[in-house]
């Protein structure tokens, strides 16, 4: 799969807009695994400036961040904490059925990498893209996404923690060869460390590897009303 074709398209469509973030598993770390206290979607800051980075087991701080990254099982205390101390939940149990139901792999013998696109060799080796997207940029990626399926979940929004919606998600979906994308930065807890007028929108390279091919159809690609929208999205980079 070309990168730079992929590229080109992107910036013809978004302007100088930032390019998405890569990230995938390794059974050897890209760079030498960072310590991150608290949630480690924070250090992905780091990433979106340019550098490449790391994580293993033992490297990620928040319990939480390492059952969805798929490191390790889920600590006891997990559903009582997001229940009565969080509040995101109003029974414990409903947390203990949403990590179920996600299916995550384990992972824990494996690495997990972050780097941007432009420093990706090979697109086919990754699990999938991050975009971080204004409502603008939300709307010409959600055009591309939805232009060959009605299916409402194509874009899906379960609310969750900011590794579940971009890490666990996309794993899970790219194993199952999936159709859905997912939006994210939602939970409270994760907010605080990026711009407020920011989401997250995860593709599964399952998916990606589909929309590509009509990237170039869809109305992103220099019809009147994305032009204007264009121009707005570069006359506020």
């Amino acid at each position: 799969m070309k990168k730079d074709l992929f590229i080109k398209m992107y910036k013809d469509a978004f302007g100088n807009y930032e390019l998405p973030l890569a990230f995938y598993y390794s059974k050897e770390p890209l760079s030498p695994p960072i310590k991150s206290r608290g949630c480690y979607m924070k250090d992905l800051n780091r990433c979106r400036k340019g550098e490449i980075i790391s994580y293993d087991k033992d490297s990620i701080g928040c319990p939480g961040g390492k059952v969805y990254s798929g490191f390790s099982e889920v600590p006891p205390f997990i559903p009582d904490f997001v229940s009565y101390k969080e509040r995101y939940k109003q029974q414990p149990e409903q947390v203990t059925q949403f990590i179920k139901a996600l299916e995550m792999l384990d992972l824990s013998d494996q690495f997990l990498n972050f780097l941007p696109l432009s420093k990706v060799d090979n697109l086919d080796q990754i699990e999938g893209l991050i975009f971080f997207v204004t409502p603008d940029v939300l709307c010409g990626l959600s055009s591309w996404i939805f232009f060959d399926r009605n299916e409402s979940d194509t874009i899906s929004f379960p609310f969750g923690s900011g590794c579940s919606s971009i890490i666990s998600q996309t794993v899970v979906e790219n194993k199952k060869n999936g159709y859905r994308s997912f939006l994210g930065l939602l939970d409270p807890s994760v907010r605080p460390h990026f711009e407020s007028n920011l989401l997250s929108l995860a593709i599964p390279m399952s998916r990606f590897k589909v929309i590509l091919e009509h990237m170039d159809q869809s109305c992103i690609q220099g019809t009147p009303s994305w032009k204007k929208i264009k121009q707005r999205i570069e006359d506020e980079i």
